[in-house]
């Protein structure tokens, strides 16, 4: 078998598959959107190079600006309110046991399994002004008025709320799996040494989970610049752009507007900040960890 792997043509017919795909179905389409970014291309006809007008305009953008701070402010929502109870309940789900831990955690996790567009139908009924759950609530707890909740005031934060929660079950599983992995030795030695569940879970599980925490927080931001879907069915970006997200405002560009050079040039700025969060996340994360 070694002398099989040893076998320059074995190992080129090994690595090929995977080299063709990476090269057609990643390094191909990003080749493309950056020659198209250049482009005042509308999708028909032909190409016409225009240089850096496509940037030149993205810096003047304001809903491409608030299609931004849109994407900070869910990453910051992620990051700060999600994977913080993400953590915490896969740390208390690691120590129920039995059949209770496994029902638990598909309880959590079934959001990530039902359909985008149920998902997104689910919650405009939920936030439904005149019939919505949440509003019945209100009322029954002796609220009188009438909350329209994708009205321009509060349609983001109605927004944030479906994504932070729709996303809940990934980073559950994600830290519950890097629980899972923690060697239990550690566990019983701090626990013969006196150590209470809170010392425990600050001082064995969270320095350890580190590269897992890494992981997840990189993917969370990841995510919140690439939100389409959920925010396409529930809001389409409005009330006027107050809830657009950046992949939501490059369909609009691209497919909609027919500027397909301008919403190619918004996909090489994202790639851009993704390479850009990618890299920093890496750096603080390498600092932190003990030499």
């Amino acid at each position: 078998m070694q002398k099989l792997y040893s076998n320059k043509l074995v190992i080129f017919s090994l690595v090929l598959p995977g080299l063709l795909v990476f090269l057609f179905a990643i390094l191909a389409p990003i080749c493309l959107s950056v020659y198209y970014g250049f482009t005042s291309y509308s999708g028909m006809g032909q190409a016409e190079w225009i240089g850096w007008e496509n940037y030149k305009t993205l810096l003047r953008d304001a809903n491409f600006g608030r299609s931004l701070t849109n994407s900070l402010l869910l990453a910051i929502g992620f990051i700060f309110i999600q994977h913080p109870i993400a953590i915490i309940v896969a740390a208390v789900l690691d120590k129920l046991q039995g059949k209770a831990e496994g029902v638990f955690r598909c309880i959590y996790f079934i959001p990530n399994v039902i359909s985008v567009a149920v998902i997104a139908y689910l919650w405009k009924f939920i936030y439904n002004p005149d019939f919505g759950l949440l509003n019945n609530a209100l009322r029954a707890l002796g609220y009188q008025g009438k909350i329209n909740w994708f009205s321009n005031d509060t349609a983001i934060w109605s927004v944030l709320v479906v994504l932070i929660w729709h996303g809940f079950g990934w980073g559950m599983l994600i830290y519950y799996t890097g629980i899972k992995n923690i060697d239990p030795v550690l566990y019983e030695a701090a626990s013969i040494d006196g150590a209470d569940q809170v010392s425990t879970f600050l001082r064995i599980t969270l320095p350890l989970m580190k590269p897992v925490i890494q992981v997840n927080v990189t993917m969370a931001i990841i995510s919140a610049l690439k939100q389409m879907e959920t925010v396409y069915l529930l809001t389409n970006g409005g009330p006027g752009n107050s809830t657009q997200f950046a992949a939501n405002y490059l369909y609009q560009q691209a497919f909609k507007a027919f500027r397909y050079g301008y919403g190619n040039a918004i996909g090489v700025v994202f790639i851009i900040i993704c390479l850009l969060v990618t890299v920093f996340l890496n750096k603080i994360f390498a600092d932190r960890q003990p030499a």
